[in-house]
């Protein structure tokens, strides 16, 4: 990849999104694209919208349509077209895929340090990273009061350990994963990066578990009412769409739960093999757990956007909006799923 300096500042909230790629990120030459962003839209298309404004909305444009907008007429394929049409392709903007898939696709970034969280949402993120790394300090230092409020304080716990059973412990610990006892803190910071990643992705879930709750209940609701019934297409894309976000739903909370028995584990039975293992499983699903999160997030926004209470909206407008809006691009979720590992290749 290529590092250069970043062309435009990039806001934290587009930074932890998984759904928004500030073009600020991507060395591209047309000056505008600096300032836009690559979005995923409702139906899970990549358009480029450059500008987004509370009283003149989105400016959204598809990339194929960039050539007449910027008069790229000097090539036969203009170098930022080539490089958006591979992005456009990326199922999550979250940085944990960008990493992956822009390597991949062999896309250069203009800032290495724009795939990684903004400071606020790593310390937002400080009670999840607790749940992950909780075992560890447990199997080092048992019960004893330790004050832990962040990564970084794990960290430091274990550069100045001062219980000397603890003490023991990690010599253990190094010794299990083939590392000096000195080296123990640098080798948590590399490995504090993926339980980062489960800790943002597990928010995420949280986040938005409620919201596909109560849309599936307002879906059964919409399925089974009298104009619906008169509607065939209707009917068979609420089961469709019904179908596939249970299903969605049900793997992705199942991943999360093998996620959370094989860290257990690790820092019961640490060894540095076991210790690759996690990583790799960890890393094999990031594009996925994105992906679904990322077209999860897209539909349930929009959902809330066009209908703002249980009341909202009569029959034609609910109908209207799940045949264009949700039922497009349900496919991709169910591509993505499809796509994914099996766990049990991965142990």
């Amino acid at each position: 990849m290529v590092i250069e300096s970043a062309a435009q500042p990039v806001r934290d909230i587009d930074r932890d999104s998984l759904y928004i790629l500030p073009l600020a990120m991507i060395p591209l030459q047309t000056p505008a694209l600096q300032r836009a962003r690559l979005i995923k839209n409702v139906r899970l298309d990549s358009v480029v919208e450059l500008f987004d404004d509370a009283k003149a909305g989105s400016g959204q444009i598809e990339v194929e349509d960039l050539p007449q907008e910027f008069n790229w007429r000097d090539l036969p394929v203009h170098p930022d077209l080539i490089v958006l049409r591979q992005l456009r392709l990326l199922p999550s903007f979250d940085v944990y895929s960008l990493r992956i898939l822009l390597r991949e696709h062999n896309v250069s970034v203009n800032d290495h340090a724009g795939l990684r969280l903004s400071q606020a949402k790593s310390e937002e993120l400080a009670s999840y990273m607790m749940a992950f790394t909780r075992p560890l300090i447990l199997n080092i230092y048992g019960d004893a009061d330790v004050s832990v409020q962040n990564f970084e304080d794990i960290i430091k716990l274990f550069r100045a350990p001062d219980v000397h059973r603890a003490l023991d412990k990690l010599r253990m610990m190094a010794e299990k994963l083939e590392i000096k006892l000195e080296d123990i803190p640098k080798f948590l910071e590399d490995y504090g990066d993926i339980f980062l990643s489960l800790s943002y992705y597990r928010q995420c879930l949280d986040q938005i578990e409620p919201h596909v709750s109560g849309f599936l209940e307002w879906l059964d609701e919409l399925r089974s009412s009298w104009p619906a019934q008169r509607e065939p297409n209707l009917v068979a894309a609420c089961r469709m769409i019904q179908e596939t976000m249970n299903a969605t739903m049900l793997a992705i909370t199942g991943r999360f739960e093998s996620f959370d028995r094989s860290t257990k584990d690790l820092w019961e039975h640490v060894s540095a093999d076991r210790f690759r293992k996690v990583e790799t499983m960890i890393q094999s699903y990031h594009t996925t757990i994105g992906g679904i999160l990322c077209a999860l997030t897209v539909k349930m926004e929009a959902w809330a956007r066009t209908f703002s209470h249980k009341k909202a909206g009569g029959p034609a407008k609910r109908a209207e909006f799940i045949m264009t809006g949700m039922r497009q691009g349900m496919e991709k979720i169910q591509n993505i799923e499809n796509a994914a590992p099996a766990l049990a290749q991965l142990r």
